[in-house]
């Protein structure tokens, strides 16, 4: 489904080449939780992608020409069209590419989750779906989980402890195939929070 560049390409790499008719291209990083959206989108649509590291500690001079901001996620497809931001490339995909739907078609659902989206932490009391776009998992649900995914690697799983709706989410979250297969460990995690702190060039590629 995808072909990874496990190591992250820093400064003084040569570019990738054009990327490869019938792939799409996301420049990542392992421990990004914003890169990590978009990874969960390409799985659960199924779409095929090469993955291409960036060390975002010690950033390619070429990859400013990618993205300006010198940020992932971007994608590219073999035309050579970027597409950055998080939240942008996840609803690209969606409509770009045939299968499973992630986001509503009708317009008026869409914007109520992309409402529930921008305001998910008001809103934790109130949930009375299964999932926070509905009864089946869906965009909004990705869109959020990085975050929630890495609540263990932070020490920080008492926050949920009296929110009995987001513990039974982050429950069923754990058992989708997308979500499992992108799982970061706990430690790999800390391993990099710990490096990155210490603005080490290495964090990008902890546990390689």
């Amino acid at each position: 489904m995808s072909e990874t560049s496990a190591r992250s390409l820093a400064k003084g790499s040569a570019p990738p080449g054009p990327v490869p008719e019938g792939l799409i291209r996301i420049y990542s990083m392992r421990f990004c939780p914003f890169a990590k959206r978009t990874l969960l989108v390409l799985k659960a649509k199924g779409i095929r992608h090469e993955v291409i590291n960036i060390n975002l500690k010690n950033k390619p001079e070429w990859f400013f020409k990618k993205n300006p901001s010198g940020l992932v996620p971007v994608l590219e497809n073999s035309k050579g069209q970027l597409i950055y931001e998080s939240a942008i490339t996840c609803e690209y995909l969606d409509e770009a590419y045939p299968g499973k739907k992630l986001l509503p078609e009708d317009p008026y659902e869409k914007a109520c989750q992309k409402m529930v989206f921008e305001l998910f932490s008001k809103v934790l009391a109130n949930k009375k779906t299964k999932f926070f776009g509905g009864n089946s998992l869906s965009m909004i649900d990705y869109l959020i989980w990085p975050w929630f995914e890495r609540l263990e690697a932070s020490e920080l799983n008492e926050c949920i402890d009296s929110t009995s709706k987001l513990g039974l989410w982050m429950a069923v979250m754990k058992e989708d195939p997308t979500a499992s297969a992108l799982l970061i460990d706990a430690k790999s995690y800390k391993g990099f929070i710990d490096l990155y702190l210490q603005n080490s060039p290495e964090a990008c590629d902890y546990g390689l």
